[in-house]
């Protein structure tokens, strides 16, 4: 079993960070951001159109293909009080691909901007779609967690999809301090970004263009492309002094069969791009475990606890203790979608990754700078095995740009 990590305070994951170091928006050309190196404990730089030279050939890297939806809707009261729903994940249909074809009514769990302005009765506002009039509706349902059920209705037929991208607007990081604007549409996606869903980007794809993915292709990289649909949560600060006092949102996961056995032909091995990929590719390893211990699992029975991985112990198809390899955890899990007659697995994930844990398939990792005393910067402590002082020291010395919009690394342990 790997060590627990509850007892991490998580003031020793802080530095400082100038308000002129956060990038407020990115530069002219994605693929010409600056590329920090690290290499088993050695810090180098370059430029990202470079990365593909660093990558072994044969590798297999992993993207994240989620995209953003334009998630902030606003609505004017008759009193005039402006109030904002920020769509979180879905609630009726719950399938996000279901959701964003459905016509004329569906529900959302949604934070609220302004509630107390918004004590009952249904909010209406007037649009324009395809040169037609559309009156969308929005009716406050019950709390659900730290959110409200939201109902919508709207009038002309238009799918859900048709709707947000007509009123919604694209819901950038709250610490970038400006409104969001037209070329954000553009530059707050990957450029291989396909299944709506997200509230906020993947964003160590962002520096990827389709010149640069030519030329992993090139170097005979094989490429293969799974979803994590990014929750706000995300961007939610470790506020208790341990990080056992956390909870880690739970997120969406999209992943296709085909996937799994491209991950056992690298013998489970894979270049993850992206803390969302990682936290995919490493919640397949405890799915693995789960249907190895009970074959008959449903689909959301396979939904990976926050600490899961520091209680579980690795069983055999017998239940003895043993190390349980990459490999046989996906050969059971690729077994079980068989069984179950799936070529996609739809599944959730709370992990939380954090120094003790030990990663089963990731092997390198393509990210970009994070906040201080976030749960991200644990999970990268946690894969350069607690030297990300040498990394961030580095990036600060070097002009680097952070956090969404800013420079990558590439990081070897």
């Amino acid at each position: 079993m790997i060590s627990d990590p509850r007892h991490i305070r998580i003031s020793d994951y802080n530095y400082p960070l100038p308000d002129e170091r956060i990038a407020k928006f990115p530069i002219a050309q994605r693929d010409h951001s600056k590329l920090l190196v690290y290499r088993k404990g050695q810090v180098s730089h370059d430029v990202f159109y470079n990365l593909p030279e660093y990558l072994p050939k044969g590798a297999l890297m992993v993207f994240n293909n989620t995209k953003v939806i334009q998630a902030r809707m606003h609505f004017r009261k008759e009193t005039g009080a402006l109030i904002e729903v920020f769509l979180l994940e879905p609630a009726d249909p719950s399938d996000y691909e279901l959701m964003f074809q459905t016509s004329e009514h569906c529900a959302w769990y949604c934070l609220v901007g302004n509630l107390k302005k918004w004590k009952e009765g249904t909010l209406h506002r007037e649009i324009e779609i395809k040169g037609q009039q559309v009156v969308v509706s929005a009716t406050r349902g019950p709390i659900h967690g730290t959110s409200h059920r939201i109902d919508f209705t709207w009038t002309g037929g238009f799918s859900f999809a048709e709707i947000i991208d007509a009123m919604g607007e694209l819901p950038i990081p709250p610490y970038l301090n400006r409104e969001t604007q037209e070329s954000d549409k553009t530059t707050y996606q990957t450029v291989y970004s396909k299944i709506k869903g997200s509230v906020a980007a993947p964003t160590a794809g962002l520096h990827f263009t389709p010149e640069v993915l030519a030329a992993v292709d090139a170097h005979g990289i094989e490429r293969e492309e799974l979803t994590l649909h990014v929750g706000a949560g995300t961007f939610k600060p470790v506020k208790s002094e341990e990080i056992q006092g956390h909870e880690m949102h739970t997120e969406y996961i999209s992943v296709r069969r085909d996937t799994i056995r491209k991950l056992i032909a690298h013998d489970g091995c894979a270049i993850a791009v992206g803390t969302t990929s990682v936290r995919t590719l490493e919640s397949l390893y405890y799915m693995g475990l789960k249907v190895m211990q009970n074959p008959d699992a449903a689909e959301d029975e396979l939904h990976v606890n926050q600490w899961e991985p520091y209680e579980t112990e690795a069983r055999g198809e017998r239940g003895e203790v043993r190390d349980i390899s990459a490999v046989e955890s996906l050969t059971a899990l690729g077994a079980w979608m068989d069984a179950h007659g799936l070529e996609v697995l739809h599944s959730s994930t709370q992990i939380i990754i954090a120094p003790g844990y030990e990663y089963h398939i990731v092997k390198m990792l393509v990210t970009n700078f994070h906040q201080p005393q976030s749960t991200l910067l644990l999970l990268v402590s946690a894969f350069v095995k607690g030297d990300w002082h040498k990394i961030y020291d580095y990036a600060l010395a070097n002009d680097f740009r952070f956090l969404s919009y800013g420079d990558s690394s590439l990081l070897i342990p």
